[in-house]
């Protein structure tokens, strides 16, 4: 049954209760008289959403959370001019808040050298199909979150990714990356002092090497213990041996007065004389004594004690001076790396990225709810138009350009195909297409 009102034709619609009721009842006639093409549609479109949701690759999250920088001292100094801020206005400004500091981290982690390493390490390229590394550097931040609560400054640095492994990994990664570039690019006065104390103890280390070389080649070559002490016991040694070969000499003397020279007691006494007389030589370096004497002693003579004792003070003084200035230069390396370290804002982290279990995408179930609602809804329209359509009259000049369009549309897609498809279809197309004009031609 048809109805015509107002130009518009509803099949199914009584004419007269069409015209007298009006408004949206007769498109709900409509649709209730359509119900299995839409319930149909609705079902093709909730089939094709859940194999469209299906076939989506799972992803999933993991986030990690900054607590936000130390707002003190010469650490924030130093992420100012890690930040190249230009007036001292601007710098101080920008010293004042959390926000600015914590925005710093978040353009540490946007950087190329942050996304490299990552790049670098997971072999995100592979991963993510990209052969360059400007692609591959799009792809990562495509797949990353990075932002900051402006009101407790904490950074969320969330990683998105098909394996939750490594996208628990990534997160944490990023973490490691962001410390190790801070401490790389620090110019605090702290790391320029430690960078410079670190070389010149480099160097005193040699020199001290050295020093200590040159002393011990010296005290093991000439038996120089310790000059000072050596000398002193020599003396008093000498002093003492001297006495023993006076005592000896009187004694010798004695008995050559009571004995013949051939006595046993006399020969006796003068041995021990020559003995204590060579040991006198030997200590004191007499010329008059046998060549091999020195040479063959273990210790240096007394007459060689001044000689050796000038350059033995001069190498010990040596030693000793690089030991000291050694010394000092550790101490204050030591002070200059915990006083960096005070200047250095660490990364501390609040929430260590997890290895998610639930999938944050693809929310299928709204998936196929959407699809199934899209399907009905583009079924409806599909309806009402077709309706629309067939209720303009044959002679309208809106149909006869739609016409047109239409037959213009079609000649173009047949003259597209005659190279790679036969003529048969071609004809079959062209008189189907004829077939359909002329249907409309003749109208209702």
């Amino acid at each position: 049954m048809e109805g015509r009102g107002n130009g518009t034709l509803i099949s199914g619609v009584p004419p007269e209760f069409s015209e007298a009721q009006g408004g949206v009842f007769p498109y709900l006639q409509l649709i209730w008289n359509q119900r299995r093409p839409l319930a149909k549609a609705g079902s093709i479109a909730f089939a094709a959403s859940l194999l469209l949701a299906l076939l989506i690759p799972v992803r999933y999250q993991s986030v990690t959370r900054l607590m936000p920088p130390d707002n003190q001292g010469s650490g924030l100094a130093m992420l100012a001019a890690m930040a190249g801020h230009g007036g001292l206005d601007s710098m101080a400004g920008d010293l004042l808040g959390i926000k600015n500091s914590g925005a710093l981290f978040i353009g540490i982690l946007h950087s190329e050298s942050a996304e490299d390493a990552l790049i670098r390490k997971f072999n995100l390229q592979k991963v993510y199909g990209r052969p360059k590394i400007e692609d591959a550097r799009k792809a990562l931040e495509s797949q990353t979150d990075i932002s900051e609560d402006r009101k407790s400054g904490i950074i969320f640095v969330a990683v998105t990714d098909h394996d939750p492994r490594r996208a628990a990994a990534i997160a944490q990664t990023y973490v490691v990356e962001l410390d190790r570039l801070v401490a790389q690019v620090s110019t605090s006065s702290a790391r320029r002092e430690r960078e410079f104390l670190e070389q010149r103890l480099q160097a005193v280390k040699l020199e001290l090497d050295t020093a200590a070389k040159n002393f011990s080649d010296f005290a093991s070559k000439n038996t120089a213990i310790d000059i000072p002490a050596q000398g002193k016991a020599m003396v008093e040694a000498a002093a003492t041996l001297q006495g023993q070969l006076i005592a000896a000499q009187a004694e010798v003397s004695g008995l050559q007065q009571i004995y013949a020279a051939q006595n046993f007691r006399v020969r006796s006494a003068e041995a021990r004389v020559r003995e204590l007389q060579k040991k006198l030589d030997e200590i004191g370096g007499d010329d008059t004594s046998n060549t091999g004497k020195d040479d063959n002693s273990i210790y240096p003579s007394i007459r060689k004690l001044p000689v050796l004792g000038v350059t033995y003070s001069d190498l010990y003084r040596q030693t000793k001076i690089e030991e000291t200035v050694y010394e000092l230069l550790t101490q204050q390396y030591e002070l200059a790396k915990v006083q960096e370290a005070k200047e250095i804002p660490t990364v501390k982290v609040l929430d260590v990225a997890q290895i998610p279990t639930k999938k944050t995408f693809p929310p299928r179930t709204m998936i196929v709810i959407l699809g199934s609602i899209l399907g009905v809804c583009i079924g409806l329209v599909w309806i009402v138009a077709k309706q629309q359509w067939e209720a303009v009259d044959a002679t309208d000049v809106r149909k006869t350009l739609a016409r047109e369009v239409v037959a213009t549309v079609h000649a173009a897609v047949s003259r597209s195909w005659r190279n790679g498809r036969a003529a048969g279809p071609d004809s079959n197309l062209q008189e189907g297409t004829g077939n359909y004009l002329s249907r409309e031609s003749q109208g209702r």
